[in-house]
Formats: structure tokens, C-alpha cells, sequence
């Protein structure tokens, strides 16, 4: 247990990511085309699996219309992670989808 400057109690505990077969997919199709993207997705999944609340990475909730409630986790400018808690294990999290933030293919 660690304590920030604003004595909050933090838990020195990492979660696991599991991606789905549509993340897996789309992630695999948006890295083909762009290879630059990779290390910045990279970054935020490190983040993501150290602390998925760290404002580095803006998680926040949001109501897709493939998945429901969910959570939002910025990428870059645009690009956005969304993400689950698993239903089975508070420290797994389900990586669901991977994409624009707006538009017409945005993921929510």
C-alpha cells in the first residue's frame, strides 16, 4: 500500500487484460494500416493494466451501442479503448473495441 500527497491509499496491484476476438481484429486491421500507432497503444494498455483510473489516459464511462456501458480510455487525439470489467474477476479487464472517438465508425 502506498499513500499519494493527497493520502488516498493506492494498491500496488496490476490487472490483466483480456482482448475479445472483435478487439483483437480491429486492432490487428488498425495496426496494418498505421504502424506509427502501435507504441502509443502500447503505452496506454501498460497504463491501462497499472491503473485503469490514471487520468494519463482519461478512462471515463460511456454508452456504446455494440457494448452497452462500458469504459473509454483515450489513445491519442481520436483513438479511444473500450473496455469492461470482467463479470468474473474485478481485476481483469475485457478489452472490447478499438477506435475512433467520433465520426461515422466511431466506437461510441
Amino acid at each position: 500500500m502506498v499513500f499519494d500527497m493527497n493520502f488516498k491509499i493506492k494498491y500496488n496491484m496490476s490487472y490483466k487484460l483480456e482482448a475479445t476476438p472483435y478487439f483483437s481484429k480491429k486492432f490487428r486491421k488498425l495496426t496494418a494500416k498505421n504502424k506509427l500507432i502501435l507504441p502509443k497503444i502500447k503505452a496506454t494498455l501498460d497504463i491501462l493494466q497499472e491503473d485503469p483510473e490514471d487520468v494519463r489516459i482519461g478512462s471515463h464511462k460511456v454508452d456504446t451501442p455494440k457494448f452497452g456501458k462500458a469504459y473509454s480510455s483515450k489513445v491519442n487525439g481520436d483513438l479511444r479503448i473500450i473496455w469492461e470489467y470482467s463479470e468474473y474477476c474485478f481485476q481483469i479487464l475485457d478489452l472490447l473495441d478499438i477506435g475512433g472517438h467520433s465520426g461515422k465508425g466511431g466506437v461510441y
